[in-house]
């Protein structure tokens, strides 16, 4: 006997069996059905290209025109509405191409102090909902809301639909909802009926649901490693399925025994508010092509200002220290150094991605760079009697921190700052 269907009309919240194509209630034609809704309770939200959205929230008169959001002609997309997907523009694809795509598109610099703001309210939403979300990013959050039912009056799919209608009510942005047996899932889930979705995997259907999709759905298969497993005869998530976990363990590690339960459907992972982020980064493109290794440092100085300002401020220290780099060609080169001491210093952050791009740039050229911290502690860790360094670094950058906090930004720089402003 055939489990029974329970149905959830979004628009007015009526929780039924026996609708089919239209709320008994409402006649609203948006309804999400599935055997499992009421007992499901692991839940990711993704707002619906977040940046781009909020910009056409600000100005309504782009409701109907393609958007852009990314950093002028030589730099990249970061996000882009939905219509400019239609064109074929992507997030990450150098701004010529895009516009060569849909050149009728608006393009606007990101604003970062807003969408934090924005991020701010939706997370404060969920927080009402349970303690247990954990971010990922500014626009996306996991959330598990077992044992909520009594205080929210309902399931969990019924509470979730309530404030994915709260937000575009309030925030005046849309969201998408997956609903699922575990994170891996709903994150997937999330993804299915963009924008403005709510889609549900349950356990039972998991697996079947995953095998003829190919292997670069499971989460850190980048192109990279599905080339490598596409090679080697695994080109569907079923493939992995089948193999025997030993097999893809020789191949590939402990990851090969990630990828095999993965292909099962399974992730023990729980949601976990406290998880350190993990990595702060900054970037520039520049507006003409950089050789020279001084212009280059001047470029990294107050990008590594700027990613330990942060840290500072989340009261965190990274272990590792990175440097990016993008090539004329758009080619992608990245660099990692693991820190003898966590540091959260401009200083420290920049004598080791200074090491690392004199290593790389012998006479090359490039559009873009960046630097980041990862890997990260409470900045009160690690700190042994051979830190005297990093401590004597903190204290006077805090000190920074607090003189620039009162007078300004500008209030004080350091002499590089000042020539990479120049």
């Amino acid at each position: 006997m055939a489990a029974a269907v329970t149905t959830l009309c979004r628009d007015c919240l009526t929780l039924d069996e026996a609708m089919v194509r239209r709320c008994a209630a409402c006649g609203s034609p948006r309804l999400v059905s599935h055997p499992e809704l009421t007992r499901l309770t692991m839940a990711h939200l993704d707002c619906d290209a977040f940046y781009a959205s909020v910009e056409k929230r600000d100005r309504p008169e782009l409701r109907d025109v393609p958007v852009i959001v990314g950093g002028g002609k030589r730099g990249v997309v970061t996000t882009c509405c939905y219509i400019a997907r239609i064109s074929g523009v992507r997030s990450a694809m150098p701004m010529f191409k895009a516009l060569k795509l849909c050149p009728q598109a608006v393009v606007i610099k990101p604003d970062f102090t807003k969408y934090r703001a924005e991020s701010v309210r939706i997370l404060g939403k969920l927080g009402n909902l349970t303690p247990l979300v954990q971010p990922l990013s500014l626009d996306e959050a996991w959330m598990d809301l077992a044992g909520s039912e009594r205080l929210h009056g309902g399931c969990a799919a019924l509470t979730l639909a309530r404030v994915q209608g709260e937000i575009e009510r309030e925030v005046g942005i849309t969201v998408s909802i997956g609903l699922a047996a575990n994170k891996f899932l709903a994150k997937i889930a999330s993804d299915l009926d963009k924008p403005r979705g709510f889609s549900v995997i349950g356990a039972a259907e998991a697996q079947s649901f995953l095998a003829p999709r190919p292997v670069r759905i499971l989460p850190g298969v980048g192109p990279a490693l599905a080339a490598s497993l596409e090679a080697a005869g695994y080109r569907m998530v079923g493939d992995l399925a089948a193999a025997e976990p030993k097999t893809l363990a020789e191949r590939w590690g402990a990851y090969g025994l990630r990828l095999s339960q993965l292909a099962h459907a399974q992730d023990a992972r729980l949601v976990d508010p406290e998880q350190s982020r993990k990595t702060i980064s900054a970037e520039t493109t520049f507006n003409d092509d950089l050789a020279d290794i001084d212009a280059l440092e001047d470029k990294l100085w107050p990008l590594c200002e700027k990613v330990t300002r942060q840290a500072r401020s989340a009261g965190i220290a990274g272990r590792v220290a990175s440097l990016k780099l993008r090539a004329a060609d758009f080619r992608l080169i990245t660099r990692r150094r693991t820190l003898a001491v966590p540091t959260q210093s401009s200083r420290a952050l920049f004598a080791v991605a200074r090491e690392l791009l004199a290593a790389e740039a012998r006479g090359g050229r490039y559009r873009l760079i960046g630097a980041g911290l990862s890997d990260f502690v409470d900045a009160a860790d690690g700190l042994d009697l051979f830190a005297e360094e990093e401590r004597r670094d903190r204290r006077s950058e805090k000190a920074l921190d607090a003189l620039r906090e009162r007078f300004g930004r500008d209030a004080v720089m350091t002499g590089r700052a000042l020539r990479s402003r120049d």
